[in-house]
């Protein structure tokens, strides 16, 4: 009895100790179950004991995790196979499905024998330390002291809400639009939502929607299986199959035809598809990132954009500022591009006279930042050495309206502004010898952009029509 007695007792201390840890601490079975947990744990992650406990502790959706199955398919913990963690900094899921940022120490818990019977893992909350990391790095770019942020150069007041708002929506698994005129950079936003993302450690699938029809887009969507169409030679995995656990990017969504709009839908609202010529679901794991540089809305009055398609893709929207909306990143975008284009060509070029540099501030950049690199590298072959001056500029730089209406932008130019456009297509197309892809690159949009313009215009190569 007095032995009993005592056992009692000690055990009550460790209650007493694990109820009062100021740590979250989660005890699991081997094969990842969560046995129990405790005060701590509960208030971090807003879950009650009676929801975690012989639940998967997949539950809680670690981005440090990774669960392999076992001979027989099983799930296994992948502490079970490392035998211990210590010190990682890593991101959970909150009941509510907010993030929960935390430093993980794991260990197993081991019979007499030495087999290992279950694991023990604590949890320090790092939320404090993250946010007042974050307000350093946004305190020093509003000081100017980070100018490059994921790739993107800038510290004006629009890249900065651009990087906050980036940095924001990273973590969220809610779908994500993007915004903006040809040549902001839309996929490079893309590109730091899924670096910056729990989803970092899994793929980022792109596909361009405008690029292709939709008998082959669908396929590409959803994949097709053997004889669903002529050439479907065997059953093909689609692209949000194969992005299962990471982002996927629809670029251009704007020009979805309306049937795939519907199956896009059926994506969003039931995580599965159907591949061509199949009516089995496939479920899917993926984060939606969709880009256009089209007006949705415009779209959804014409009736070309349904809309339930539109609030279920634009539930996060992300806006890419055009560059004459952020005129003073100039010299810090020409001095970076710049770098890059050297680098390459071997030249000796100092850098850009006070006289070049004015032109590019005072120009409208119709072709955003991608024209801005391209009128560098043209630049850099015309420069022979020393500093480039406004003579070794475009023509439309040195010549061109500083207001002219933006290619590929979203609003509609007026008719003097059509009629200027129009020109400086024929122009860039007769410059390149009527080869469509180097047109493109000069006037700083994309072939698919040309192509439209081009027909918008009714201008074409093989007859020489201009």
């Amino acid at each position: 009895m007095p032995e009993n007695h005592g056992q009692d007792e000690y055990n009550q201390y460790w209650r007493t100790v694990i109820n009062t840890m100021q740590d979250g601490l989660m005890v699991v079975d081997p094969s990842g179950l969560i046995v129990s947990v405790n005060p701590a744990f509960e208030q971090l992650t807003g879950y009650r004991s009676s929801e975690l406990v012989g639940s998967p502790c997949t539950l809680l959706e670690c981005d440090s995790c990774s669960y392999p199955h076992d001979s027989q398919g099983v799930l296994q913990c992948d502490l079970f196979k490392k035998g211990a963690i210590q010190r990682c900094r890593c991101t959970l899921r909150k009941k509510d499905g907010s993030p929960l940022y935390v430093l993980k120490n794991a260990a197993l818990i081991q019979g007499q024998k030495g087999e290992a019977m279950g694991g023990v893992e604590t949890l320090t909350d790092l939320s404090e330390a993250v946010a007042r990391e974050r307000e350093l790095v946004s305190l020093r770019r509003q000081m100017g002291m980070d100018e490059v942020f994921q790739g993107m150069v800038g510290r004006s007041p629009a890249m900065l809400r651009l990087f906050n708002l980036i940095e924001s929506a990273a973590d969220s698994d809610a779908p994500v639009l993007i915004t903006g005129e040809s040549g902001t950079g839309k996929e490079m936003v893309a590109e730091a939502l899924h670096r910056l993302g729990r989803r970092k450690e899994g793929p980022l699938i792109k596909v361009n929607c405008a690029s292709l029809n939709e008998n082959v887009l669908e396929s590409e969507l959803f994949g097709h299986v053997k004889g669903a169409f002529t050439g479907a030679d065997a059953n093909r995995m689609g692209r949000f199959e194969a992005a299962k656990g990471g982002d996927f990017l629809l670029d251009e969504v704007g020009d979805l035809p309306p049937a795939t709009q519907v199956k896009l839908l059926r994506v969003l609202q039931e995580k599965v598809v159907e591949r061509v010529g199949d009516i089995r679901p496939i479920p899917v794991d993926v984060r939606i990132i969709a880009a256009t540089h089209r007006d949705l809305k415009e779209l959804v009055a014409q009736g070309l954009f349904r809309e339930d398609l539109y609030y279920r893709v634009a539930v996060v929207p992300i806006r890419t500022p055009a560059l004459r909306e952020r005129r003073q990143d100039v010299p810090l975008l020409v001095e970076a591009f710049l770098k890059r284009i050297l680098e390459r060509s071997g030249k000796d070029i100092s850098g850009v006279d006070r006289a070049a540099m004015d032109l590019m501030l005072a120009y409208h950049w119709p072709g955003n930042v991608r024209e801005l690199i391209n009128a560098l590298e043209y630049a850099v072959v015309l420069c022979p050495g020393g500093m480039i001056e406004p003579g070794h500029l475009p023509e439309t730089l040195r010549h061109g309206d500083a207001q002219a209406a933006p290619l590929g932008g979203q609003a509609a130019p007026q008719p003097a502004a059509r009629q200027d456009e129009r020109e400086r297509i024929i122009q860039a197309l007769q410059q390149t010898g009527g080869r469509r892809e180097e047109a493109a690159r000069l006037l700083g949009i994309s072939r698919v952009t040309l192509w439209k313009k081009m027909k918008a215009y009714e201008i074409q190569i093989q007859n020489k029509i201009w």
